[in-house]
């Protein structure tokens, strides 16, 4: 069929997850602020344009893209202002219809003015659970173990994250810098994360390259990978990724910013798209990266030439790689395909035809 960019209002309208997004990168720009002041908090930024410039210095690398939030993290050390920095994540989200979002975050990095880690996580949960309840949106959180701090106090949150299963936490994950800082010396947390039977993702392929993502799979036992960026270098190991339909959790203006990729046209999504990987989209650091799930796949739409049958895939992807129990998933992703289907129809009445999907 003949047709030229997908319309970005009609991207906006379609059901969406996103499933790879930081918490401490994705607050709205005025929070930041506002929370400096009623806190007392000094920060080196005093207005939206310090801001601006603060994130301007976060691009070319990761390491200067990890340095942001260490101005960031000032503001997020209380329970109020984790509760409403979690509500207003799921808020934005519900405003470009995404129906299920995994917020991920650390509580070693929220601890600094004395809040224990149960502290932490149950004030996140409280900020998801209004928002639920307010827009109907739903979400899990992802606890998150850090690469340059101790392998002790990953085993310690993968403890916390079991002890919630069930309630909220849904998955566990290892975040931060890759170089020097390999995945299996975290192996004990991932032990017990898979042996009390919860989800984990890995942060890897992103600063590092091949290898890492063989930690994460093969070591760690990861059910998703975290931008898999570089996995193109290792034809055997791309092929276990497909075959085993391991989800990959691409952020691709995040990449561009962190120096994964050099460009957008340059980023592998679209190979591992026509290589049949099971890819997903999603915004890693929405405040960070000036990004949304809407300008994530019109990205992609545009700079890949997507159909709107290629934009469907990615789409229903994301809600199958979603770490929800089988019977809710299949529910939520049936929900999002009959609407997906009469968006497309009404807007292609003459040329969209629905078809089957399985999981």
């Amino acid at each position: 069929m003949t047709q030229g960019p997908i319309p970005t209002e009609l991207i906006k309208s379609l059901p969406k997850t996103d499933l790879h997004v930081h918490l401490d990168g994705s607050l709205r720009p005025a929070t930041v602020l506002d929370l400096a002041g009623a806190q007392g908090v000094d920060i080196p930024v005093k207005d939206l344009d310090g801001l601006e410039r603060l994130i301007d210095s976060a691009m070319g690398g990761l390491p200067n893209y990890l340095r942001v939030f260490d101005t960031i993290l000032k503001v997020l050390q209380t329970r109020e202002a984790l509760e409403r920095t979690a509500f207003e994540l799921a808020e934005t989200a519900h405003n470009e219809n995404i129906r299920y979002v995994e917020v991920r975050f650390s509580p070693s990095l929220h601890e600094e003015k004395g809040l224990s880690s149960t502290e932490i996580v149950d004030a996140v949960l409280r900020g998801l659970k209004a928002a639920g309840e307010k827009y109907g949106i739903l979400s899990g959180v992802i606890l998150c173990g850090i690469r340059t701090i101790s392998p002790e106090e990953s085993l310690r949150l993968a403890r916390i994250a079991v002890s919630y299963k069930g309630r909220g936490v849904v998955g566990f994950d290892l975040a931060g810098e890759e170089k020097d800082y390999p995945a299996k010396d975290h192996i004990d947390a991932f032990h017990t994360i898979l042996n009390n039977n919860v989800n984990c993702t890995v942060h890897a392929g992103e600063g590092f390259g091949a290898p890492s993502i063989a930690q994460a799979i093969h070591y760690c036992g990861a059910h998703r990978v975290g931008h898999g960026t570089r996995l193109i270098e290792d034809d055997g190991l791309l092929q276990y990724v497909k075959d085993h339909r391991i989800p990959l959790e691409i952020c691709l203006s995040s990449n561009v910013h962190t120096g994964a990729t050099d460009t957008i046209e340059a980023h592998p999504f679209k190979t591992y798209f026509d290589l049949k990987l099971r890819v997903t989209l999603n915004t890693d650091n929405r405040l960070i990266s000036r990004t949304d799930m809407t300008q994530e796949l019109d990205l992609a739409s545009r700079h890949f030439a997507l159909s709107i049958y290629d934009l469907r895939k990615i789409l229903i992807n994301g809600f199958k790689s979603a770490f929800l129990p089988h019977d809710e998933k299949v529910a939520l992703l049936h929900r999002a395909i009959d609407e997906m289907d009469r968006l497309f129809s009404d807007y292609f009445p003459d040329t969209y035809t629905p078809y089957r999907t399985f999981l």
